[in-house]
């Protein structure tokens, strides 16, 4: 899982996004497109850089002029894949109240359209209900997010298979392959090659054994502490010497 070290600063952040997100230049609005472009680079290229997807939408509150909805909806996209992480909400919390634009609008904004469902879609990820994430991801009702956003979205379903590959790997130490099948949306010679990139395997009877790691391994823990007599004398004084005196009741 990512370590807070990685998340405040990925390995592939280039120098110069270094400087402008770790430094007062984060809040010069000449340095918007800049930021705008490397997220378009992580769109092209699985990287994923919370941080500065943030100092973007921070931009777009101080400078409203600035504000593009199709940079934004990709922000929450890629924040999206990063359940269980609170990425996607610490996004939504940098939006402003943004009522639906009027239906005879040459170019609406498509934002208050799609945030309710990118809400949805992220929730089902956070209950880890990856069936039902999958159900509404195919709908008709999110055709258009699919269409215009996360096919653009290089590794958009793999990384929500990885979110789900995180959870099944915290609470498995073997599932069905059917039933992993729906949390992954994928069957057939499809899952047995992901199964097998994976390093998992598959018995006969169609279950998958997942490997020992520390969150799937239940381990008794005795905690044994070991306070010497004289420690012990010194609370027992020490708690004699500040208690408060005992005051008789008065008739």
């Amino acid at each position: 899982m990512t370590s807070a070290s990685n998340w405040a600063s990925p390995p592939t952040r280039p120098p110069l996004i270094e400087t402008l997100v770790s430094g007062v230049d984060r809040y010069n609005p000449s340095n918007v497109s800049i930021l705008e472009d490397y997220l378009y680079h992580q769109i092209r290229s699985e990287e994923y850089d919370c941080l500065a997807n943030l100092a973007i939408l921070k931009l777009y509150q101080f400078n409203p002029d600035l504000y593009n909805p199709d940079v934004v909806i990709n922000i929450l996209i890629k924040a999206l894949t990063s359940a269980p992480f609170p990425d996607f909400n610490l996004c939504v919390s940098l939006l402003d109240d943004r009522p639906a634009p009027p239906a005879n609008q040459d170019e609406p904004d498509p934002l208050p359209a799609l945030l309710p469902t990118l809400t949805a879609l992220h929730n089902l990820l956070q209950q880890c209900r990856f069936p039902a994430f999958w159900a509404l991801y195919r709908s008709d009702e999110v055709e258009g997010l699919r269409d215009n956003y996360t096919v653009e979205c290089v590794g958009f379903e793999g990384a929500v298979r990885q979110v789900a590959v995180r959870a099944v790997k915290a609470a498995f130490t073997s599932i069905g392959s059917e039933r992993l099948g729906t949390y992954l949306d994928l069957s057939g010679a499809d899952l047995s090659a992901y199964v097998e990139k994976l390093g998992w395997t598959t018995n006969e009877s169609g279950v998958v054994s997942i490997p020992p790691n520390p969150d799937n391994q239940i381990e008794s823990t005795v905690v044994q502490e070991n306070i010497q007599l004289p420690q012990l004398t010194k609370v027992i004084t020490h708690a004699a010497q500040t208690s408060l005196p005992i005051v008789p009741a008065v008739n």
